[in-house]
């Protein structure tokens, strides 16, 4: 039996002995020696949390308080990681890190390590029995960016999100008690369609640098090239592509509202801002006429204030008619 003080771990094959006991002293994100207690490395994430800047807010009011320090370790063990995958401090030892990193995940499912976000982390995984897979799905997302910086169609960018995407909204709902397969699948789709949303948003971005998540087949249906990307052409073809762009984002986002209606009453608030977040992102591309390739459109805080009011007043709604 599972007892409420001492929640059973998902099993996961033992890491090797006697390599990660010098993490006391020395750790690969910088972090500073411990010894650490778990209430430090809980603040050591939430300094983290509160003060990188994010697309999304990170832990919001919305969530319950007793819930939001277990966010924010999440949130510092993939901050992390993707600080290996990008940061340029990390340039000549990105895999090296990463495979670090998931050295110490793997220990950290069996035994106390003397770093912060791992000790945040495994309380985390304990109270709320959470499977190691979706932390080990975004570290294989990070090493494909390493790598890969296009993707022949849509069905590959579909994988990437779901070893990027899909594994954040897994482990918020793994926090709130949520194991249920439908719900997940409803969150794979929202959280997909964050990351898609945010892509089409960041074409001015991630153009000059050889990145390109538009599909290698949707750029040859539409006779887009890539020679038309770089230089900013804002022609019809484009055009077409990118209203087919959002359209086909903007589907992914209402299969998955049913999601927002399925869950407690904080964490339904909390994803009903977060989507119409995404959505209104769409909307401000279409506004534009798809012409971003030259900047990066995003919410102004009038926008963000619009979303929350809306978020509130929808949840209003719904709870005058029982349905929360």
């Amino acid at each position: 039996m599972v007892s409420a003080t001492e929640p059973r771990l998902f099993c996961v094959p033992p890491p090797p002995e006697g390599d990660l006991e010098g993490q006391r002293v020395s750790s690969p994100d910088g972090a500073p020696p411990g010894p650490w207690t778990l209430e430090t490395a809980y603040r050591y994430c939430e300094r983290m949390a509160t003060t990188h800047y994010e697309n999304f807010p990170v832990a919001s009011r919305f969530l319950p308080a007793h819930l939001r320090p277990n966010i924010m370790a999440i949130y510092a063990f993939a901050r992390t990681a993707d600080d290996f995958a990008d940061e340029p401090r990390f340039e000549a030892r990105r895999v090296d890190a990463l495979d670090r990193w998931e050295q110490l995940l793997v220990a950290a499912y069996h035994k106390e390590i003397q770093h912060p976000v791992f000790l945040a982390l495994r309380d985390t995984v304990r109270r709320h029995n959470i499977p190691i897979g979706p932390f080990k799905a975004l570290l294989t997302a990070f090493r494909m960016d390493l790598t890969q910086k296009r993707y022949g169609t849509f069905a590959e960018l579909r994988h990437y999100c779901k070893h990027s995407a899909h594994p954040v909204g897994q482990l918020v709902l793994y926090v709130h008690g949520h194991h249920e397969p439908e719900l997940h699948r409803f969150s794979d789709e929202i959280c997909a369609a964050l990351q898609i949303a945010n892509f089409l948003q960041d074409l001015s971005v991630d153009t000059p640098r050889g990145r390109c998540y538009l599909p290698e087949e949707d750029l040859v249906h539409f006779n887009v090239t890539r020679e038309d990307l770089l230089a900013g052409r804002h022609t019809r073809a484009f055009k077409e592509l990118m209203a087919f762009s959002v359209s086909r984002c903007r589907s992914m986002f209402l299969r998955g509202y049913p999601l927002i209606r399925r869950v407690e009453p904080g964490l339904s608030m909390e994803l009903e801002a977060t989507w119409r977040g995404g959505m209104a992102i769409l909307q401000r591309i279409e506004d534009l006429d798809y012409e971003v390739l030259g900047f990066r459109p995003t919410l102004e805080k009038q926008d963000m204030l619009g979303i929350a009011a809306r978020s509130i007043f929808s949840f209003g709604r719904r709870f005058l008619r029982g349905e929360v």
